[in-house]
């Protein structure tokens, strides 16, 4: 008679998490040939097939460069195709402030980052640092400081969209909650 076995989930405190096991685990390998890498990145196949390759990200990333997801349908199924894409992700975007809200984390918007690039930001910084890098930048080409300089005069418009692009979307989060 065989030699029981003792059970993985056994004692208490858990040392292991629940449902996690010694026995080895199937990984699938890339599907390009050679290539010894975790294949977990499903390709298609060719269009509007079901049937995928798995590749690792790298190659994932090789295959997809080339791709083009609208190959062999006519104007109106691109545009329908393109409407239920559009339709698809604005879901995720209307759903965006259910999230861990906070500077940083991909609550600001791509204005937002390009008007934190111009005040020398990080993506984190709180609105007190953003009213600070806007002021010290704005006194070195303020018109009265600068007068008749046109670069300067241009160089102060920027800062000031800037300003109220980070100041609009720092409202805008206060007012979410």
């Amino acid at each position: 008679m065989p030699k029981p076995r003792r059970s993985n989930d056994w004692g208490f405190p858990r040392w292991r998490g629940y449902n996690d096991s010694r026995e080895a685990t199937t990984v699938r390998l890339c599907d390009r040939h050679g290539c010894e890498e975790r294949g977990d990145c499903p390709a298609p196949k060719s269009p509007n097939s079901p049937d995928r390759w798995y590749f690792c990200q790298a190659h994932a990333a090789e295959y997809n460069k080339g791709w083009d997801y609208f190959e062999g349908l006519d104007k109106e199924q691109k545009a329908e195709r393109a409407k239920a894409e559009r339709q698809q992700s604005e879901g995720y975007a209307e759903a965006s402030h259910y999230g861990w809200g906070g500077a940083g984390d991909g609550s600001r918007s791509a204005d937002e980052m390009r008007a934190l690039e111009l005040l020398e930001l990080e993506a984190d910084a709180d609105f007190a640092a953003i009213k600070k890098a806007y002021r010290e930048k704005a006194k070195l080409v303020h018109p009265d400081v600068k007068p008749g300089d046109k670069e300067a005069a241009t160089e102060f418009q920027k800062l000031q969209i800037a300003y109220e692009v980070l100041k609009v979307g720092e409202e805008r989060r206060e007012w979410r909650g």
